[in-house]
């Protein structure tokens, strides 16, 4: 954006001690959208004061949130939510320059390679299978413990690079591939667990009017790719004392995946210093209602 005089004296004011003049200014440079990013960051650049530094850090952020917030809006208000977008879209909380083209490509890498292995003939634990070993020895992905100090370990691009990501990340990543190999697997609801459920090839969750876990052939666990059968899931509700009710079955909707990984990120973000980004966070979840 070119300097203009307006322009030069709203960041004159930047460091104003004045919360009310500072919130003034925030309003309006905030109001002239993108196009000023450039020049913040060339304003950033340029200050020695590390208070001013953090108040125009917050402007540029609030700027890339407040695109981010439309694209959401678009893709929650779309026919169909794609689980990668979704996905790279909570990336871009954090990394808002993310180029989403890499990250694309080593999916697709991921999913031609398992392509490859797979026929009409093999069964739906065959299939599994070659998901595990393609993702879990092949590809080499690891799984990390869910810890609330890295917000890094539950965003995709980072789990790509680094091969090691938490259950709920190495599960999306997991449900995309299914979803992009047209295997009817889906994430569902079990307490503190990132499961898989393999249905029936026919099966809808729209219109089957059954208990759905008559659906299931087995689960799969995203930490590792181990299969489960039901007698390994009914051990585990006993074990935390929870009645296994036909909704911990029901296939988590695309929506309620990525509301469920915005949700677990918020959690990074209780420090004072960044509680305005758990507010952000929130503010999202709530549009995904």
């Amino acid at each position: 954006m070119q300097e203009t005089k307006e322009l030069n004296a709203l960041f004159t004011l930047i460091d104003d001690p004045d919360e009310e003049v500072y919130a003034t200014v925030y309003d309006k440079i905030v109001a002239l959208g993108k196009p000023v990013i450039p020049n913040l960051e060339h304003l950033w650049e340029t200050t020695p004061d590390e208070y001013a530094q953090e108040r125009i850090e917050m402007i540029i952020h609030r700027l890339h949130f407040t695109d981010l917030l439309a694209d959401f809006t678009e893709w929650s208000n779309s026919a169909y939510h794609d689980l990668l977008f979704g996905t790279l879209l909570v990336s871009k909380f954090q990394y808002p320059d993310l180029q989403t083209s890499p990250v694309i490509q080593e999916i697709e890498k991921i999913r031609r390679n398992i392509w490859l292995e797979l026929n009409n003939f093999l069964t739906p634990l065959e299939q599994a299978n070659v998901l595990t070993s393609i993702v879990y020895n092949y590809y080499n992905l690891k799984a990390s413990e869910v810890s609330y100090t890295n917000p890094d370990d539950f965003f995709l691009h980072k789990v790509l690079s680094c091969k090691k990501g938490n259950p709920l990340i190495n599960g999306i990543l997991y449900q995309i591939l299914c979803d992009q190999l047209d295997i009817n697997a889906r994430i569902i609801n079990i307490p503190k667990q990132c499961i898989i459920a393999f249905y029936h090839s026919d099966y809808d969750h729209a219109t089957f009017e059954g208990h759905p876990q008559d659906q299931i052939h087995f689960f799969v666990d995203a930490t590792n790719g181990q299969a489960f059968t039901h007698a390994d899931i009914e051990n585990y509700f006993k074990r935390i004392a929870v009645h296994p009710t036909p909704n911990f079955f029901k296939p988590l909707s695309h929506k309620r995946v990525v509301q469920q990984l915005l949700e677990e990120i918020s959690k990074c973000f209780d420090a004072p210093k960044d509680l305005y980004k758990k507010e952000e966070l929130n503010e999202l979840i709530q549009l995904l209602d």
